[in-house]
């Protein structure tokens, strides 16, 4: 077997050593890829495989499948890789999935590893970043939300923080959405009376702000209250969040009795409300169990080719919320091989606590368990609880999968109903997967901007979203053609660049339906563009798309306003066929209304971000060179930008930082703009 460095195909060196993961970056100074190079390029699939067996160790390790693109399959790790791959090359026992898989095969790669858990680490760090799609995939890897206390103020603020934990400070979470981390500060705000101001305003402030006013700040930056009363209060709010609460609560109400038995009824109030702001967010918080202090809690459902997994956490004893996942599975993979694949992706970039609590008895729960120790660096255990209260906290959450696993289906199952009746109503050949809306905004012409919105079988795909800033400087403002042109002309020929043209004559009903299942991602190509507009702008479209090779690649269909431009009574046109309505109440014409008003709202939001920019946008930025240094400079000196624009050539000299050919600069380009 010929040793040789990663290919250029999809691993960058980065994406090999782990990034900031010190576990992986170990890994990676070790590791070399091997292939075969002088296997037949002829062989393939089973047979390709085979060739493979003859050269491989007795070795835990990592492989890489990829079909003849390039592309990765398949991302697996063995104890012994050599038996592992024997499995592929022996071509009976494997379910649908795994047979398509072998026969796209045209190349593995391989590595080993000193020891099953590094391959268990690595398998997870490249399935993360190459997102094969064979492989069990996390569709949504966000980071956690945390609630941050500043360390480096003489009266630190309260903050939600979201990313990497370098500034000093504590830090409380994770949380399971912004939400909740805004929610709990908001209760806080209330209950301790921290600021959430930023340092430079707290420095500027002369009077008290409306939140002291309102009581949900006490006022440091005024001095209303003295530093070491506000110590007190972040000490509070520290006990609290590290698990403390029921201590805080009772010396809170100690207080407040002292200060009704004084018959300091003001200040027994200002208590009262605290203690009633800590309730609340005790109450939000739900189940808070008695003996699990640090714990994740996954639980796994699957139904109708879905899978849902919900995940809990728990810190200090606190419920910090839970989040419901939907990896891309297939089908016919067992709950427990899905969840222990789906765990060892989670803690990529997430803390790992020291209990994990699991639904179902994964597989490889003491590999897993070693990885993760790896990684925390602590003992970290996984277990699936019998009994007691662990068990209750994975049945409340196993309920929870349930009930989101049920509303995910139905969701689907209306929007694929909604696209498949799309489809006969407007005569396509199928229902779409991927559905493209269009529509331009501006006003007389300026900062115009075009729209594209993507809806699929999941709803609206934000993540897909774009917009276009109108760059033309031959069309006449305000021409709407001319814009439609625009945006068709540099969205296909970007796609055509990196995706190439689909072959929809040569498509096979079968193949598509599995690659459909398989895949995590909506398609690269849209099956159907809808144009907010007339025959004008449709065939401002076709022109483009047959100046482009693609007219053949996707179905148009423009939404023309109606009578009166009544909603209910739109027109269709479509490309050589006659116009028509749909009947008013027609559901796929309510849903076609709501794709075009979510193209409106995103093109006018676009459209007046664009022009709020325009309004505040300072002549300093449009002079090459000129950075936030020296726009400060010339600012301080000169007072605003029209100050530094009246200014004579040897007053631009003396400020600080600006050369003499830099304030010729300068000063021509304002004489020039003049």
């Amino acid at each position: 077997m010929n040793a040789k460095p990663i290919p250029d195909n999809d691993i960058a060196e980065t994406e090999m050593d782990g990034g900031d993961d010190p576990v992986m970056t170990a890994l990676g100074k070790d590791l070399a890829w091997d292939t075969a190079d002088n296997l037949s390029k002829e062989l393939h699939g089973a047979d390709l495989i085979k060739a493979y067996v003859k050269r491989l160790p007795n070795a835990p390790g990592v492989y890489r499948m990829f079909n003849g693109d390039g592309d990765v399959l398949y991302v697996g790790k063995a104890a012994n890789l050599k038996k592992r791959v024997t499995n592929y090359a022996q071509g009976r026992g494997h379910s649908n999935r795994i047979t398509k898989m072998i026969t796209l095969t045209a190349a593995m790669e391989f590595v080993t590893t000193r020891t099953e858990t590094e391959a268990l680490l690595l398998e997870a760090n490249l399935i993360k970043r190459l997102r094969p799609r064979f492989n069990v995939l996390m569709r949504d890897d966000k980071s956690f939300p945390y609630i941050f206390l500043t360390g480096d103020h003489e009266a630190p603020g309260i903050f939600k923080h979201r990313g990497a934990q370098t500034k000093k400070g504590d830090y409380f979470g994770p949380f399971a959405s912004a939400t909740a981390v805004g929610r709990t500060i908001n209760a806080l705000q209330r209950a301790f009376l921290l600021r959430t101001c930023t340092d430079s305003v707290y420095e500027s402030r002369t009077r008290p702000c409306l939140l002291y006013q309102i009581k949900r700040c006490s006022g440091p930056c005024t001095g209303e209250i003295s530093v070491d009363g506000y110590a007190e209060l972040v000490r509070e709010a520290k006990a609290f969040l590290s698990g403390r609460s029921q201590a805080v609560q009772a010396d809170l109400s100690k207080t407040m009795q002292a200060a009704a038995e004084n018959l300091d009824f003001e200040r027994a109030a200002v208590y009262r409300d605290r203690i009633s702001a800590l309730t609340s967010i005790q109450s939000h918080q739900g189940i808070n169990p008695q003996s699990v202090e640090e714990a994740d809690v996954f639980a796994i459902q699957q139904q109708g080719g879905m899978t849902c997994i919900q995940v809990f956490f728990f810190r200090t004893g606190q419920n910090w919320g839970n989040r419901a996942y939907f990896p891309k599975a297939d089908a016919a993979m067992e709950p427990e091989d899905v969840l222990g694949a789906f765990i060892s992706q989670f803690y990529d970039n997430k803390p790992v606590p020291r209990l994990i609590l699991t639904s179902e008895t994964l597989p490889e729960a003491e590999l897993l368990a070693e990885a993760l120790s790896l990684k925390a660096p602590r003992k970290v255990t996984v277990t699936r609880p019998q009994r007691g209260e662990r068990r209750d906290l994975v049945d409340h959450a196993l309920a929870n999968a349930k009930e989101a696993l049920g509303r995910r289906l139905a969701e689907t199952s209306s929007q694929a109903k909604l696209l498949q009746g799309m489809a006969e109503a407007l005569h396509l050949t199928r229902a779409p997967r991927r559905v493209e809306v269009y529509d331009n905004s501006h006003i007389m012409g300026t900062n115009a901007v075009g729209a594209m919105i993507v809806a699929g079988p999941e709803g609206f795909a934000k993540n897909q979203y774009r917009k276009f800033n109108i760059k033309s400087e031959t069309a006449t403002p305000g021409d709407d053609f001319a814009m439609m042109r625009e945006v068709m002309e540099r969205r296909f020929s970007r796609l055509v660049k990196e995706e190439g043209i689909p072959d929809r004559s040569a498509e096979n009903g079968e193949e598509e339906a599995l690659a459909d299942a398989i895949s995590d991602t909506l398609p690269a190509w849209p099956d159907l563009l809808l144009i907010d507009g007339g025959i004008g702008q449709v065939n401002a479209v076709m022109t483009i798309l047959k100046e482009l090779g693609v007219d053949g690649a996707v179905d148009v269909v423009g939404v023309a306003k109606g009578v009166d431009r009544d909603a209910g009574r739109e027109r269709f046109i479509i490309p050589g066929k006659t116009d028509f309505t749909l009947p008013p109440r027609d559901p796929v014409l309510y849903f076609i209304q709501r794709l075009r008003d979510e193209a409106h709202r995103f093109a006018i939001g676009s459209h007046r971000a664009r022009r709020k920019k325009e309004m505040v946008k300072n002549p300093l930025d449009e002079i090459d060179g000129i950075g936030p240094a020296r726009k400060r400079a010339l600012l301080h000196h000169f007072g605003t930008a029209k100050g530094v624009g009246r200014a004579a050539l040897e007053d631009l000299e003396k400020v600080e930082g600006i050369s003499e050919a830099m304030a010729r600069q300068i000063y021509d380009h304002f004489r020039q703009a003049g």
